[in-house]
């Protein structure tokens, strides 16, 4: 099997889009070669352990309601190609993502990773739920088998803070400035909501090279 590394934040609609068009070829390529691992990267570290209004956030960041229009348009013609709905009307608070991250990493641990990631994209992007709320994650993490009471408490204390932090920072010191980044093998980063046919082509390759080994 080959090592497929996502860096990712569960807020980036990028990360969502990007996920959807691999799984599209994973899909497609039946027996497919990855072994996938999540990684942490927050697009907001100075962002209020309490999130912000969604909207004022972007009129900051964009420079007004004009500019976060004309900055999220590709976003919504790329989402659509992927087949998704995002309903960014339903998205009221721009989160925190640290406490996510920490219930991707303890996902993670229980064998769940990638069902959290993609519980998590769904819950922000379509379900317009607050994924920086403890609550709302401790449900998350139900949905999915996971103590909830375990999550809770894991979540009132700073259990793993450090190591996102420090895997964040690894990422970016790698020379990773936004996500996501798919990285092949330990060797090929791919950055960007790649499309599903160019995960088919690397996939084909993959393939060939793993057939000349053998």
């Amino acid at each position: 099997m080959i090592k497929l590394d996502i860096i990712s934040d569960p807020i980036c609609p990028w990360c969502f889009i990007g996920k959807a068009n691999l799984d599209r070829a994973l899909e497609a390529a039946g027996d497919h070669p990855f072994t996938v691992e999540w990684h942490p990267f927050q697009l907001n570290p100075d962002m209020p352990r309490e999130g912000m209004d969604r909207r004022a956030y972007l009129e900051a960041k964009f420079g007004g309601k004009e500019g976060a229009v004309r900055a999220y348009a590709p976003v919504v013609e790329a989402a659509e190609k992927a087949g998704l709905k995002i309903n960014f009307e339903g998205i009221a608070r721009t989160p925190n993502t640290l406490d996510a991250h920490r219930l991707i990493h303890w996902a993670g641990l229980e064998g769940r990773q990638t069902p959290m990631v993609a519980a998590l994209f769904k819950a922000y992007f379509q379900e317009g739920r607050d994924i920086g709320d403890a609550t709302v994650l401790a449900d998350i993490a139900e949905a999915l088998e996971m103590d909830r009471a375990m999550t809770l408490r894991l979540l009132a204390g700073d259990a793993d803070t450090d190591d996102i932090r420090a895997r964040d920072a690894h990422a970016r010191e790698r020379g990773v400035t936004g996500v996501p980044c798919f990285i092949v093998a330990n060797q090929h980063a791919l950055p960007g909501a790649q499309p599903p046919e160019l995960w088919a082509q690397v996939i084909r390759e993959i393939r060939e090279q793993l057939a000349d080994k053998g």
